[in-house]
C-alpha cells in the first residue's frame, strides 16, 4: 500500500511539474520572441504550409544567444537569436534554417511534446520505484538516500537520453520528407548537420544547443540519406 501510494504521488508531481514547466516556458517564450519576417526565409516557410496543406505556419525568434530550433509544447516553432545571426552574418543560408524549422515541426506533428510529458512523468515514478527496491538492500538509511539517488537519477537519465535521440531521428526523417515534397531536398539538412558538428569541435563552448542529448551528425546525416536514397529507388521502380 505504501509503496502503490508513493508511486501515485510520484506520477502526480512528475505530471504536476511538467505543466509547470511547460506554462513557464511559454511564459518566458512569451516575453523574449518576436514573429520571423524575413524576405528569404518567409516564402520557404510558406511553401512548407502549402506542402502540409496548412493555412500557415508561424516561427519566432527567440531572443537568446545559443544556436537552437525548439517546438514549444503548445506547438509553436522557434529559431533562437544566436542561430538566426549566423544566418544574417551567411554562415548558414535560408535553406538550412529552413531545415530546422520543417525539422521542429517534426517534433510538433510526431507528439513528441507529449511524449516527453509522459516520459517525464513515468520517470518520476521509475525513480521512486527504484529507490524503494533498493532500499530493501541498503542497510544505512543517509547511504540508502544518497546511492539510491544517484543510481536512480543515472538509470532514468540513460532512459530518457535514448528517447529524445530516437525523437531526434523520428523529426529528422519528417523533415527530410517535408524537404523533398517541398522542392528544398535534403542538401540543406545534412551540411547544416556537419556545419554544426564542426563547429561543436572547434570548442566545448561552442557546442550548438541542438546538438545536446542528439544522436551524433554522422549518425543523422546517415540516416537521413539512407531515407533519400531508398526513396529515389523507390521514384524508380515505380
Amino acid at each position: 500500500m505504501v509503496q502503490s501510494t508513493t508511486i501515485i504521488l510520484a506520477l502526480l508531481y512528475g505530471l504536476a511539474m511538467y505543466r509547470f514547466s511547460a506554462w513557464r516556458t511559454g511564459r518566458q517564450l512569451d516575453a523574449n520572441s518576436t514573429e520571423l519576417v524575413d524576405p528569404a526565409l518567409t516564402p520557404l516557410v510558406r511553401r512548407m504550409a502549402r506542402t502540409l496543406e496548412l493555412p500557415e505556419i508561424r516561427v519566432h525568434v527567440y531572443e537568446v544567444d545559443q544556436v537552437n530550433g525548439l517546438a514549444a509544447p503548445d506547438g509553436r516553432i522557434f529559431i533562437t537569436r544566436g542561430f538566426l545571426r549566423k544566418y544574417r552574418t551567411g554562415e548558414v543560408s535560408s535553406d538550412e534554417l529552413a531545415s530546422v524549422i520543417a525539422h521542429e515541426l517534426g517534433h510538433v506533428a510526431l507528439g513528441h511534446s507529449r511524449r516527453r510529458m509522459i516520459v517525464f512523468t513515468g520517470q518520476n515514478a521509475f525513480r521512486a520505484t527504484l529507490m524503494i527496491a533498493l532500499g530493501r538492500f541498503l542497510p544505512f538509511p543517509p547511504v540508502l538516500r544518497w546511492l539510491s539517488g544517484r543510481f536512480a537519477d543515472f538509470v532514468t537519465s540513460l532512459f530518457a537520453a535514448k528517447l529524445s535521440r530516437n525523437d531526434e531521428f523520428e523529426a529528422d526523417a519528417y523533415a527530410a520528407a517535408l524537404l523533398v515534397k517541398t522542392g528544398i531536398g535534403i542538401e540543406p539538412q545534412t551540411s547544416l548537420l556537419r556545419k554544426l558538428d564542426d563547429l561543436s569541435r572547434t570548442s566545448a563552448r561552442n557546442i550548438p544547443a541542438w546538438f545536446l542529448s542528439h544522436p551524433t551528425a554522422r549518425n543523422r546525416i546517415e540516416a537521413i540519406e539512407a531515407l533519400s536514397a531508398k526513396w529515389t529507388g523507390d521514384r524508380r521502380k515505380s
